[in-house]
């Protein structure tokens, strides 16, 4: 047998029958929410490895579901490359890219320093709500439910991420396809389908945002211990996916 043919075998080996499933379960639910929602749904892409899996699902099957990025303005260059890249591997997707309001950096910058987010929880928090919160109440305006790539397995803040959930603090209905989808499962759908990813994620980082708030992680560590390393874990989110008041846990 060829070394060719030897990968292609490998490749097709990581389409396991419990992973495509898992695959038309996602499409089922998608297909429902965007006759439910009659198209007021979006994707919140981060342009991490689960939100390029969702992306080349949507893609190929459900092209008419828009996207958002949030670019903070001090995103990774990585990460500014792979959304150059997606945008040309799926033209037919519509994605819209939300900056933070200038005068709000600004004055933050002005009052407070260009990383005063290492110097406490609360300046921390200060800067993802001007540069992630408020753009993202912009890209969620008028929908009526959003699409994220938030997994059970990633830290202990999502541990309990339910397929459906009411999300009280933007007031819409937040949907998590791949809630009890394995890291492995992730990047077996990346391998086998060839979908871009960031290049960052080949240098120990499975989790990307900001670049001074990440860095790469140790074998062992949580998925998501390089982000905001400095604070204890059960603090570790930007305020993007608050607990939700209502709790739809739909495990297949």
């Amino acid at each position: 047998m060829s070394e060719q043919n030897t990968k292609d075998l490998a490749v097709k080996d990581l389409l396991t029958e419990a992973l495509s499933k898992k695959i038309e379960q996602v499409i089922a639910q998608l297909t429902e929410a965007q006759a439910t929602y009659q198209g007021n749904l979006i994707l919140a892409n981060s342009l991490g490895a689960e939100d390029m899996v969702l992306t080349d699902i949507l893609a190929r099957f459900l092209p008419e579901i828009p996207q958002f990025v949030l670019d903070t303005g001090r995103l990774p260059e990585e990460t500014l490359t792979l959304l150059a890249n997606m945008t040309g591997r799926y033209p037919q997707t519509m994605v819209h890219v939300y900056y933070p309001e200038s005068t709000a950096v600004e004055a933050y910058v002005r009052d407070h320093g260009i990383n005063a987010f290492y110097q406490s929880q609360s300046l921390r928090k200060a800067c993802c709500a001007v540069r992630k919160l408020e753009p993202l109440r912009r890209a969620l305006s008028d929908r009526k439910a959003w699409i994220t790539g938030l997994r059970r397995e990633q830290s202990v803040t999502r541990d309990a991420v339910a397929f459906s959930e009411w999300d009280e603090s933007n007031g819409l209905q937040k949907l998590n396809p791949l809630a009890d989808w394995t890291d492995k499962e992730v990047w077996a759908y990346i391998h086998h389908f060839n979908v871009p990813y960031n290049a960052l994620h080949d240098q120990h980082y499975p989790s990307i945002g900001c670049a001074p708030c990440t860095r790469a992680i140790s074998v062992g560590e949580d998925l998501r211990a390089g982000r905001w390393w400095w604070e204890n874990p059960e603090s570790r989110e930007c305020g993007l996916h608050a607990a939700s008041s209502i709790s739809l846990r739909q495990d297949a």
